[in-house]
């Protein structure tokens, strides 16, 4: 079970770094639209992208 669980943390490592490599202006621009959004938007968002995690593991599972 920890190899699998520091497998995705790699891995979701690796996806997070993808857009600042490939397009760091694109990144900047994304950055500086988040720190314009409410606490409300960003807990909003964070909650969007755990439900879809969640989601994937259990269609993955």
């Amino acid at each position: 079970m920890s190899d699998l669980v520091w497998g995705a943390l790699a891995l979701m490592l690796v996806i997070e770094g993808l857009l600042p490599f490939l397009s760091p202006g694109v990144w900047r621009q994304v950055f500086e639209r988040a720190t314009k959004m409410s606490d409300g938007q960003i807990r909003f968002v964070g909650l969007s992208s755990m439900l879809v995690g969640v989601l994937l593991l259990v269609l993955w599972r």
